[in-house]
């Protein structure tokens, strides 16, 4: 019997072939387009749930406690917090911290690598974390201060092989290492992705890198909490831990946040995950969906719109002894025949464009062919597809009466067209949806790129003080500025675009016990910033320590710390940091400016004088000059003082572009999917308008023979289409208004949703609709008359 189903399916499939080939089209397109999107959420979730002790692996994180202000949460604790929760704390098995590092220059055999990712991290890393050694035993990682543990591909760049056991690496041509481990290549899914080495937090001491104070919060910081650990009682004793260490109430307190939340719920309000990247995923698990149920829609409309043309073959299987249990499954085996088709043909093109959609995501994706999982998964995809499409139609089929279909009462193609207008409208709701989001994230993503930054980022570059470069500092600077290569160069902590440090050390006058838990963000330089980075001064003058050599310890506010300390004239007064037995003089006032995200307010900053570490170099290039020149000058500069290294830059605007990443994709992924939206539905009208027409047929011969014009007729099949987009731009509109300030709600810096982008969306999706619509139409209209009216 299922062989005779199989047998008619395709008998059914090759009488219909135009029907057959939009239904296939329209699922191949949503199958695909939900297969890539499904891809792309299996790796989002799964993200570090490959670590064998994942329910024992917490991140301690960092919160405020104002009175009457809300709990401010960062992911970074103080370096000494770490091996103190170890000692002290039973609950706690073992401990790890991680700082980034890009800056070292690799040397092995002669050849210099830069741009390498590494982690300082304390040796526990790899008990804590299941990172597999494909070469060396992992009690002897990390435990030597010289010591360095590399990737296989690593491994395979420096030295051309992955047996590198015991080969001596050159970290900027100062230390020696040796490596003593090689770890598989770490995997795409994890928030150490990209890492290649890895070194012992004891040489980032012995670099004089480490922080030991416990007032500043500047290190991720994970705990692995032994078998049967309560986390309740672990979040009591580290809560207060800085407190009580420091003797002070008035600083950060601390809880542990759980490995399975990093990555996708990573957003914090008042001291509570909120969100995050789950609101994406949960946002492209909703556009799958619809992807998926507008193809489904398709089907569903053309299998119905055929019925006159099955019902006789229904009546006659029915007056031949078949049940309806048999006729429904019939339609159904039809209906998984051609999903089967069009996953066959839907995988093939995920595939083909999956490397161009893993390049949008930025996550490196793969059909994993040789997963049985990946099979079984895909079978029940193509299975839920076949009945989410085919069961309408079969219900709906099989239940045609034999005598009426004799006798021809049974309903009509147009009593029958109430429900595909159902269906018709929600397709249309979805794609109209998905254009309006698509209108409003590009909007949100130029309103912030329009953003007044406080400074010029065009023709700034920035250097990172690797190698003989700070040794060489001034003359560097010299050359570039006689040279006229630059305008201005300046020493900073870190470069413009990313902020600086944060702090509640500073004291003013007058401060009250809550300012004391007031959060100021940090950043330095040596003297001409102002200039250099195109700021703007509201009051006084930039740090000069040629000039003013006490200005080692003067500091620049900007407008927001001004307004926060309550100085009304701050110029020349006293900015005490009893903490660390400072007395800070405020030399200036500049304008506020966008130091991290575009996206939200602009916090108080302190812009502290040479006094600080200063670890990036920036350079105003002479607008007079082409880019080119300016930098082919430069780098014979940096070759010269700093010859072991390449001259490595980056320029300030990409940098800050680079914050829209997600949004950028973000924005680009609803459009790709808000295009296919469009595409399957208008497929779907198209098939629908084709057979309205030539149900129509011999009314439209009438019509033109009794003088009905080309325009008129068209009009007459394309209205009832156009009310049907019409309603779905009703129902869409406050369905995505609702949304997307939802979603706007996530940035404080955001735009305020005008109804130009709903008219806009509106109009777009009608005059598409309108084009698919009347080409049929239009046809059909043309159509010489006699032809139709022949037969009678």
């Amino acid at each position: 019997m299922l062989k005779n189903y199989f047998r008619t399916a395709w008998r059914s499939l090759m009488r219909g072939r135009s029907f057959s080939i939009i239904n296939i089209s329209g699922l191949v397109v949503g199958m695909a387009g939900a297969t890539m999107i499904l891809l792309w959420l299996a790796n989002e979730v799964s993200f570090d749930q490959f670590h064998v002790n994942k329910d024992r692996i917490y991140q301690i994180y960092s919160m405020t406690d104002i009175p009457g202000e809300k709990h401010s949460t960062i992911g970074v604790v103080s370096q000494p917090i770490g091996p103190a929760l170890e000692k002290e704390v039973p609950e706690v098995e073992a401990v790890t911290r991680v700082r980034d590092v890009t800056s070292f220059l690799l040397t092995t055999n002669g050849k210099s690598f830069t741009g390498m990712q590494g982690e300082f991290v304390d040796p526990a890393f790899l008990d804590i974390f299941t990172f597999p050694l494909t070469q060396g035993n992992k009690k002897d990682q990390l435990n030597n201060v010289y010591s360095i543990t590399i990737t296989e591909n690593m491994a395979l760049k420096l030295f051309g092989t992955r047996d590198a056991m015991g080969k001596d690496i050159r970290i900027d041509s100062v230390d020696h290492f040796t490596v003593t481990g090689i770890l598989k290549d770490i995997p795409a899914n994890t928030i150490f992705y990209g890492v290649d080495y890895l070194l012992p937090i004891a040489y980032m001491k012995k670099l004089g890198w480490n922080y030991d104070n416990w007032i500043s919060n500047n290190i991720f910081t994970a705990v692995l909490l032994k078998p049967n650990a309560s986390l309740t009682a672990f979040n009591d004793k580290i809560r207060n831990f800085t407190r009580i260490k420091t003797g002070r109430n008035d600083i950060w307190m601390h809880f542990a946040y759980p490995l399975s939340q990093w990555h996708l719920h990573s957003k914090f309000d008042d001291g509570k995950p909120v969100g995050g990247r789950i609101d994406t995923v949960r946002t492209f698990g909703v556009i799958a969906a619809f992807i998926l149920l507008i193809a489904c829609i398709n089907f569903m409309n053309l299998s119905t719109a055929r019925s006159e043309q099955r019902a006789k073959e229904v009546g006659i299987r029915k007056v031949a002894g078949a049940g309806r249990g048999l006729l429904i499954g019939q339609f159904i085996i039809e209906a998984l025949l051609t999903s089967s088709i069009a996953g066959v043909i839907a995988f093939l093109v995920a595939a083909m464009v999956l490397p161009f959609f893993s390049t949008l995501v930025g996550t490196p994706l793969s059909l994993p062919l040789d997963n049985v999982t990946f099979w079984l998964y895909a079978f029940g995809f193509i299975v839920l597809t076949s009945l989410l499409a085919g069961s309408y139609p079969a219900f709906y089929l099989s239940s045609f009466r034999p005598v009426g279909i004799f006798r021809k009462q049974f309903r009509k193609a147009q009593s029958l067209f109430a429900p595909r207008k159902v269906l018709v409208v929600l397709q249309f709701t979805f794609a109209v949806v998905l254009i309006i989001s698509t209108l409003i994230v590009r909007r949100q993503i130029q309103y912030a790129e329009d953003r007044d930054l406080g400074y010029s980022k065009n023709n700034l570059v920035y250097v990172n003080l690797v190698g003989d470069i700070e040794k060489n500092y001034a003359p560097i600077k010299q050359e570039l500025l006689n040279m006229g290569i630059a305008t201005s160069v300046s020493k900073t902590w870190t470069p413009m675009t990313e902020g600086g440090g944060h702090t509640w050390s500073f004291r003013w006058p007058g401060h009250t016990p809550q300012d004391t838990n007031t959060t100021i963000t940090i950043f330095a330089e040596d003297g001409g910033l102002v200039k250099t980075a195109g700021m703007k001064l509201v009051a006084g003058r930039d740090i000069d320590v040629e000039r003013y050599p006490a200005d080692s310890l003067g500091v620049l506010l900007n407008e927001t710390a001004v307004k926060v300390m309550g100085y009304k004239d701050p110029v020349g007064q006293l900015l005490p940091e009893p903490y660390f037995k400072r007395n800070w003089h405020i030399v200036g006032v500049v304008k506020d400016y966008v130091d991290a995200s575009p996206y939200e307010r602009i916090p108080p900053i302190v812009i502290e004088g040479p006094a600080a570490a200063l670890r990036t170099m920036h350079i105003r290039f002479n607008p007079g000059r082409s880019t080119a020149v300016s930098l082919a000058g430069a780098e014979r500069i940096f070759k010269k003082y700093n010859p072991a290294y390449p001259f490595d830059y980056s320029f300030v605007d990409a940098e800050y572009a680079r914050k829209f990443g997600d949004e950028q994709r973000t924005k680009t992924m609803a459009g790709l999917f808000a295009g296919l939206a469009i595409f399957i539905s208008c497929l779907g009208l198209f098939g629908l308008s084709a057979y309205v027409a030539e149900s129509r047929i011999k009314e439209i011969g009438v019509r033109k023979v009794l003088g009905a014009s080309v325009s008129g007729i068209a009009r007459l099949l394309s209205i009832n289409f156009v009310q049907l987009v019409l309603i779905a731009i009703v129902i869409a509109t406050p369905v995505a208004w609702y949304g997307m300030n939802k979603w706007l709600e996530a940035y404080t810096y955001h735009i305020t949703v005008g109804w130009g982008v709903f008219v806009l969306a509106g109009l777009l999706a009608m005059v598409i609709a309108l084009m698919t619509v009347s080409f049929q139409a239009v046809r059909a209209a043309r159509a010489n008359p006699v032809r139709s009216l022949r037969s009678e």
